[in-house]
């Protein structure tokens, strides 16, 4: 499973201790920041678990940023 949220994480050094505080809560997540794109993209992804949005996004409130989930977006072509 792979979840993704757009964020207002600006530094890597705030990602990074982000990063460290969700692995930490989180064994089997995989999480990173994609802080080049316009939407500070956290990516968390598991494979032995669902993935918990609201607990993550309370993590990165506790640290003084927000967080919201994308919705996923399949794009059809007309073929």
């Amino acid at each position: 499973m792979v979840e993704v949220f757009k964020t207002n994480v600006k530094l890597r050094s705030q990602a990074d201790m982000l990063l460290e505080e969700i692995h930490a809560s989180f064994k089997t997540y995989k999480a990173n920041f994609d802080l080049a794109d316009c939407d500070k993209i956290l990516r968390v992804m598991s494979s032995d678990e669902l993935i918990e949005p609201a607990q993550l996004i309370r993590i990165l409130n506790k640290y003084g940023f927000e967080a919201e989930v994308l919705p996923d977006v399949i794009m059809y072509s007309a073929s």
